[in-house]
């Protein structure tokens, strides 16, 4: 499958180009959450949307592998926070159960620590405490305490810092904002943090592992993210049937319902300005086209080494080369003979001291010795994903970007891991696998991610929020920036939010651009009229 965005293009006036629409018309970039999210709002906002893809599929990253029966989840495959995605539905006047439906996994996940000690965590409160004292007396209480904290971190995070976009410093000098933000843990390390409340080493683990979804460590991601523990212990775990690829379904039928024109097989291969900002100019592998914005949620990096022309970009290669990347991944897709027993719908397997593995992604990029890794096994709770007497396993191992993954590294790595998970869960996989594919740092790089990060920039504390890249591009008017590297980041939650940041930004300015020409002296009408005054 050809996953590369193309290479550069630059094109004049004399190019043959279609204009989408004669009305407003936004190009979206790219079918992923943010994609989807963003041409959905769009187009209930009444702008003419087309969605470019260049896959045959929409998800993006969040795509699906079907093979011999099985079906794997390439990317994604926590369902988390589904108050986002009931929010997002919301917004449409629809509910998520209406395009797919969610189980609630219990227990939420299994890990298997190198030491020989297993531990599952309940979804009930009770369970979770009684699992706590376990390990450390008092902790129980001190659990219910951290809870509390986090989900008044989580209220006040996400009205406060997620959902009320803030894209300049001066928009955090809020006196509000202060005021609201009294008393939660915001900088610091999360491990110094968690630290405060635990002292057993493993309790601290199963706090800080969500972190690996938002491409940090608990080294370098600040205290506010405590707010994953309440999406875990609180709010819970869920399996959508068919995997997160029946979301991106769902999501498609959404949009198309609101009128999205979605073109497959669509690869972009160049952007530039017309005349002086009077629309964008699309490249693709099969025409040249021009839409009064652009969308792009093409990773910023290789929209401006790859797709602007010569001389133009928002941030030059020194920039890219000093951010801070989230992990990529080295994933094997098995179908594998037999049931799985002891491995629940999400296993965890951890050392017990995984400061080295971080070490390994962050500070001295190697293929980690003694790896912390993740097995989804959908087929524990969903028969549809693989054949009778079957089971589908992804395995994950969260590595550093940039390291070279040839065949001979990857076969090496394999036969590490799963020696591994054989060695420390009593689960042997290697004379039953049927069907095996693989994806490393290279796929993500030929997707455009840069060092072949599978996530997008870590939510370290100089890349969060304002410090991201903005969502407006300062090299050509009329284009727009979404996606993972932008805010507020990086999970499908997060992605869904961006998608409504994004169209606003888009659809204030239209309004901005035409007010001139529009009676304003009702203000409510100012955004409808304006896409109705070209």
């Amino acid at each position: 499958m050809d996953i590369s965005f193309g290479s550069q293009s630059v094109f004049s006036e004399s190019d043959n180009m279609t204009r989408t629409s004669e009305e407003t018309s936004v190009i979206v970039i790219g079918g992923g959450f943010s994609g989807l999210s963003t041409a959905c709002y769009l187009a209930d906002a009444g702008v003419d949307v087309t969605m470019l893809e260049r896959q045959d599929t929409l998800g993006g990253v969040a795509g699906r592998i079907e093979r011999s029966g099985f079906q794997f989840d390439t990317g994604p495959s926590w369902y988390l926070m589904p108050d986002v995605f009931e929010r997002f539905f919301d917004e449409f006047g629809h509910d998520p159960k209406e395009y797919y439906s969610l189980t609630r996994l219990d227990p939420n996940y299994r890990v298997f620590w190198k030491d020989g000690d297993t531990a599952t965590l309940p979804a009930d409160r009770e369970g979770q405490r009684e699992l706590f004292e376990q390990y450390e007396t008092g902790a129980g209480a001190a659990l219910d305490t951290y809870l509390e904290e986090a989900a008044n971190a989580y209220e006040i995070g996400m009205e406060e810092f997620v959902y009320k976009h803030r894209p300049r410093l001066r928009d955090w000098v809020d006196p509000g904002l202060l005021r609201a933000a009294r008393g939660i843990t915001l900088i610091g390390s999360m491990d110094d943090h968690i630290a405060s409340y635990f002292d057993s080493p493993k309790l601290r683990q199963l706090l800080e592992y969500t972190l690996v979804f938002l491409g940090g460590s608990p080294y370098n991601t600040p205290a506010l993210y405590s707010l994953m523990s309440h999406v875990d212990f609180n709010m819970g775990v869920y399996y959508p049937t068919g995997g997160i690829a029946s979301v991106v379904d769902g999501i498609e039928t959404l949009a198309r319902e609101l009128g999205v024109n979605i073109e497959l097989n669509t690869t972009v291969t160049g952007l530039s300005t017309v005349n002086d900002g009077d629309g964008v100019r699309v490249q693709t592998n099969t025409d040249a086209r021009i839409a009064d914005r652009v969308v792009s949620t093409i990773p910023p990096a290789y929209t401006d080494r790859n797709l602007l022309p010569e001389g133009v970009s928002d941030h030059d290669s020194s920039y890219w080369e000093s951010q801070t990347y989230a992990p990529g991944a080295f994933l094997l897709y098995l179908g594998v003979e037999g049931e799985l027993d002891s491995l629940e719908h999400h296993t965890l397997i951890l050392p017990t001291d995984w400061e080295s593995h971080f070490e390994s992604i962050f500070d001295d990029p190697t293929w980690p010795a003694d790896p912390s890794y993740y097995v989804n096994v959908p087929s524990q709770t969903d028969s549809t994903v693989a054949p009778d007497g079957h089971s589908t396993v992804v395995v994950l191992v969260p590595i550093a970007p940039g390291l070279t993954d040839s065949d001979a590294v990857r076969e090496q790595y394999r036969q590490k891991v799963l020696s591994d998970l054989a060695d420390h869960t009593g689960v042997d996989l290697r004379d039953r696998i049927v069907v095996e594919e693989t994806a490393c740092t290279s796929e993500f790089a030929a997707m455009g991610y840069p060092d072949g990060t599978a996530l997008g920039l870590a939510h370290t504390l100089t890349q969060t929020g304002p410090f991201r890249p903005a969502h407006r591009s300062d090299a050509i008017s009329g284009l727009y920036h979404a996606g993972s590297f932008t805010d507020p980041g990086i999970g499908m939650p997060m992605c869904l939010i961006n998608g409504k940041h994004v169209s606003d930004a888009v659809v204030d300015d239209i309004a901005d651009n035409r007010v001139s020409d529009i009676d304003i002296s009702s203000p409510s009408t100012v955004v409808s009229q304006a896409f109705s005054s070209k």
